[in-house]
């Protein structure tokens, strides 16, 4: 799958897996349809930089999910 090509797919596949990385467990923080693909460089940016760590502490995984907060529509 290449992911450098915003698209409607690839951003549902990235807030997937940072799902599953971050151990989300409200789900609703990463339903494609709160975010814009405008936002596709920020969201791949973080996707790369979760998916390259082998672990992240509990700060880590709260400044990420803070940050996709923060990236969402409205």
């Amino acid at each position: 799958m290449n992911l450098e090509q915003p698209s409607q797919e690839n951003l549902e596949y990235i807030l997937n897996k940072l799902a599953e990385k971050l151990d989300v467990a409200n789900r609703m923080i990463m339903d494609p349809e709160g975010y814009n693909l405008n936002k596709y460089d920020d969201l791949k940016f973080m996707y790369d930089m979760v998916m390259n760590k082998d672990g992240l502490s509990p700060s880590e995984t709260q400044a990420f999910v803070d940050e996709l907060r923060s990236v969402r529509k409205g």
